[in-house]
């Protein structure tokens, strides 16, 4: 039977974070890499182009499919990092929410980046995570 063992690390040295500044997992566990969720429907098509909450939302979806598929969950997850086209820090915080909610207690160490330009016309997040399993 699998488990998950990811441990959220608090730093009280550092800022308060609604977030964990560190995680880890026991030496036996499976690293699991995940490509970059888009926010693609089962035919490549970018869904919601001007929507970056319903986008951030099609991806984490995506990426819970993608779990699914090594036997993984939200849980298993280490780490995150959230790409947005954007120079704009609201839409940085219109996609942290998102992402935040869908976490919730498990507020993985995550890094929330604005960027130029993503690989689909229309992108606009995209999330890449890192988990760890315990077979």
């Amino acid at each position: 039977m699998r488990t998950t063992d990811v441990t959220l690390i608090r730093v009280p040295q550092l800022a308060a974070a609604p977030y964990a500044y560190a995680s880890t997992i026991p030496a036996s566990a499976r690293l699991i890499f995940l490509a970059g969720a888009c926010p693609i429907d089962v035919e490549g098509v970018v869904i919601h182009s001007d929507d970056i909450a319903a986008q951030t939302r099609h991806c984490l979806e995506n990426l819970d499919v993608a779990l699914s598929a090594v036997d993984a969950s939200l849980t298993d997850i280490v780490s995150t990092r959230v790409l947005v086209v954007t120079r704009d820090r609201h839409d940085l915080t219109a996609a942290w929410a998102v992402v935040s909610k869908w976490f919730g207690d498990h507020a993985v160490p995550s890094t929330l980046l604005g960027v130029t330009v993503l690989g689909y016309d229309g992108q606009l997040v995209e999330i890449e995570a890192t988990a760890g399993i315990v077979d």
